[in-house]
C-alpha cells in the first residue's frame, strides 16, 4: 500500500444530525475503509425514537425562506464544497473505497447540483391560462403556483456516490423550501453528515433538513409508513425498491432504481472511439453505477477489432489503493460484492463466455474484467452486475440489437455508436429505456436534466434537479376575472 487513511476524528455527539441538535448514542455503527477494512469513523445507530422525533420536529417547522434566500444558501453551500474538493474527496474514498479520481470528480458534479438548484429556486414556476378558449368559456383566467409539501420528504440514498446521490435529493429539496429527513446507507454515511454540516454553515434552518444514520432493518419501514411523510424518494436496488412501494403505499414516490445498461456498437462506429466509451462506461467508479456499461452488444463483423482494442484499454486501467492519486480504481464496497462479481464471471466462463482479462481479487480490491461470447441468458448479464466488468456480446443486425437490448427487465439507460442518422432514430424510437445517449456512455446527462427509467428501473417519475423540484411540490391552481 502507498499510503494509509487516518482515523476520521469525528467525536460521536457529532456525527447524527436530528433537526441540528446533537445526539448522543451509545449504539453504534462502524464506517471501515474498504481497500483496509480499518474503521474511519463511528455513527450513531438510531432508533425508531429517534427517526420518529427527527420527522415530527420537521414538521412541526414551517420555512419561510425566499426565493433569494434559498438561491444564497444553495450558492453559499456549493463555493463551500468547492473550497474543500480534496478534503471532501478523500473523506468520500475512505468511507467507499472509490478512487481519488472518481471522489474529486464527484465532488464538482455536486457543486453543479447546487448551482443548478440555486438556479431553480429563482424559477417562476406558474402557469396562466385564459378561460375563453371554447365557446361556453367565461372572462376569466385560470392560473397555478407550486407549493412545498405540507409533510415531510424521506429520502434513503445507497452508497455508490456518496455525497452525489444525496445532493440529488436534499438541494432540490432546499430550493422548494421543504423539509427532509435523510437516511444515507449505513456503509458510507459521512458525506450526508459533512453536507448537512455545509448547508447549515450556508444559512440552512437545521429544521429543513436531519439526517439519521443507521440499521435499515431497525428504522427503514419508520422511514416509510412515518405519518409525517408525503414523499418517499429512494435511491437503490430494484428489490427495495419494489418493498418501499408497496409499504409506502398511499405516499408519493420517487424510486430510482436498477439499470442493466448497454453500450451498442455499429459497424460503421469508429472503433477506437468506441472501446474509450465501454472502458470508461464499465470502470469508472469501480463499475457503481445504476448507469455504468453492463453489456457490451457488438455488431459480429467487427466484434474481433473491437474487442482488441477494449482489451488494450482494460489492460492500461490501473487499479488498487484509493488514496493513489495516480490509481484509476479503487475498491469496490465490500468483499461481498467483489465475490459475486467474481462467481458470476467465473459461471459465465463455465457455461462457454472467455475471460480474456481480469476477474483477480482481493478482499473488495476487484480487476477490471473483459469477457466475450457473452450470452443473454448469462447471469454476469441477465441480472445487474454492479461492478467493473464488462461482457461483449455480439449481434447480426438492427433487428436484433434492439431486441437484444430490450430482453431485459430493466429500461434505465443505453449508449449508442453509429454514423447514420436513420439507424439512431430507430434506437430512440425502439428501446424500452429511459435515455438513449449518442456517441456517449449510458450514464451521460446534466445534473438539471430528466434522468430516469421504465420497467424495473424506475416508475417513470424522473429525477435530475428540474423533475425533482417538481416531484417536491404540490400545484394550486385558483382563477380570478379577467
Amino acid at each position: 500500500m502507498n499510503s494509509r487513511p487516518s482515523v476520521i476524528d469525528r467525536p460521536q455527539r457529532e456525527a447524527m444530525r436530528i433537526a441540528g441538535d446533537k445526539v448522543y448514542s451509545d449504539r453504534t455503527i462502524d464506517v471501515r475503509y474498504p481497500w483496509t477494512g480499518e474503521v474511519v469513523a463511528t455513527v450513531p445507530r438510531a432508533t425508531v425514537d429517534d427517526v420518529r422525533r427527527a420527522f415530527k420536529v420537521a414538521r412541526d417547522y414551517k420555512p419561510t425562506l425566499t426565493r433569494y434566500e434559498r438561491y444564497k444558501i444553495l450558492m453559499k453551500a456549493g463555493e463551500l464544497i468547492a473550497a474543500r474538493l480534496h478534503e471532501i474527496a478523500r473523506l468520500i474514498t475512505l468511507e467507499s473505497g472509490l478512487c481519488l479520481k472518481d471522489t474529486v470528480y464527484e465532488v464538482g458534479r455536486a457543486s453543479d447540483v447546487l448551482l443548478f438548484a440555486a438556479q431553480q429556486a429563482l424559477v417562476d414556476d406558474g402557469q396562466s391560462f385564459s378561460c375563453d378558449l371554447t365557446h361556453h368559456g367565461k372572462s376569466r383566467r385560470v392560473h397555478t403556483m407550486r407549493e412545498p409539501m405540507l409533510g415531510v420528504i424521506s429520502a434513503i440514498t445507497p452508497f455508490n456516490h456518496p455525497l452525489n446521490q444525496v445532493i440529488h435529493k436534499v438541494a432540490p429539496s432546499v430550493a422548494t423550501n421543504n423539509r427532509m429527513v435523510l437516511k444515507p446507507t449505513e456503509k458510507t454515511p459521512l458525506a450526508a453528515l459533512l453536507l448537512a454540516d455545509v448547508l447549515y454553515e450556508a444559512g440552512l434552518p437545521p429544521p429543513m433538513l436531519s439526517v439519521i444514520t443507521g440499521d435499515p432493518k431497525e428504522i427503514a419501514d419508520e422511514m416509510l409508513t412515518n405519518e409525517h411523510v408525503d414523499v418517499v424518494t429512494f435511491t437503490g436496488g430494484v428489490p427495495i425498491g419494489k418493498y418501499i412501494a408497496a409499504k409506502a403505499v398511499y405516499k408519493r414516490q420517487v424510486l430510482e432504481l436498477g439499470g442493466n445498461d448497454p453500450l451498442v456498437v455499429m459497424d460503421d462506429a469508429d472503433i477506437a472511439k468506441a472501446a474509450d466509451l465501454a472502458a470508461s462506461g464499465s470502470y469508472k467508479n469501480s463499475g457503481q453505477r445504476c448507469t455504468a456499461v453492463k453489456r457490451i452488444l457488438v455488431h459480429e463483423k467487427i466484434a474481433p477489432e473491437f474487442t482488441d482494442a477494449l482489451l488494450a484499454r482494460t489492460r492500461a486501467w490501473t487499479y488498487g489503493d484509493p488514496l493513489d492519486p495516480n490509481v484509476d480504481m479503487g475498491t469496490v464496497i465490500d468483499e461481498r460484492s467483489a465475490t459475486l462479481f467474481e462467481t458470476r464471471v467465473a459461471d459465465a466462463v463455465a457455461q462457454g463466455a472467455r475471460l480474456l482479462y481480469g476477474n483477480q481479487r482481493a478482499g473488495a480490491s476487484y480487476s477490471p474484467t473483459l469477457i466475450d461470447r457473452v450470452r443473454g441468458e448469462m447471469e454476469v448479464v441477465k441480472q445487474e452486475t454492479f461492478g467493473p466488468v464488462s461482457p461483449v456480446i455480439t449481434f447480426k443486425d438492427t433487428d436484433d440489437a434492439i431486441r437484444q437490448v430490450n430482453s431485459t427487465a430493466y429500461g434505465l439507460s443505453s449508449g449508442l455508436c453509429t454514423q447514420r442518422l436513420d439507424v439512431i432514430m430507430r434506437f430512440v424510437k425502439e428501446l424500452h429505456v429511459g435515455s438513449v445517449n449518442v456517441w456517449e456512455v449510458p450514464g451521460y446527462r446534466l445534473e438539471v436534466t430528466p434522468f430516469g427509467g421504465i420497467k424495473d428501473s424506475g416508475t417513470g417519475i424522473k429525477e435530475g434537479v428540474q423533475e425533482c423540484c417538481k416531484a417536491f411540490t404540490n400545484v394550486k391552481t385558483y382563477s380570478l376575472p379577467w
